[in-house]
């Protein structure tokens, strides 16, 4: 006979459930996080939109915030696609 821990073995479902239960924590975790990445890309979005204006075009605030052209372009192209996404929010709203 063999010795068996003070702990019951774990059956096959609960051993499937239990790896289940943490796979989809993680993908909380990784969902949660993606969030927050987004968000923090959109402030920088709208940040670096403002700091064109207030260096008066790309080049300048490339300059100012030592940031290549092309990350200043992206980050307005995001802050564009943002403004346009809450007006057409804002507009569904009204129109409910």
């Amino acid at each position: 006979m063999s010795v068996q821990s003070s702990e019951k073995a774990l059956s096959r479902k609960q051993r499937l459930q239990e790896k289940q239960r943490r796979q989809l924590a993680v993908v909380d975790t990784v969902d949660k996080a993606e969030a927050k990445v987004r968000k923090a890309e959109v402030e920088l979005a709208v940040a670096v939109a403002e700091a064109v204006q207030v260096f008066g075009d790309e080049e300048s605030a490339s300059e100012g915030l030592d940031m290549r052209v092309e990350a200043i372009r992206r980050f307005l192209g995001m802050a564009r696609d943002e403004a346009a996404g809450a007006e057409d929010a804002a507009e569904a709203a009204g129109a409910s």
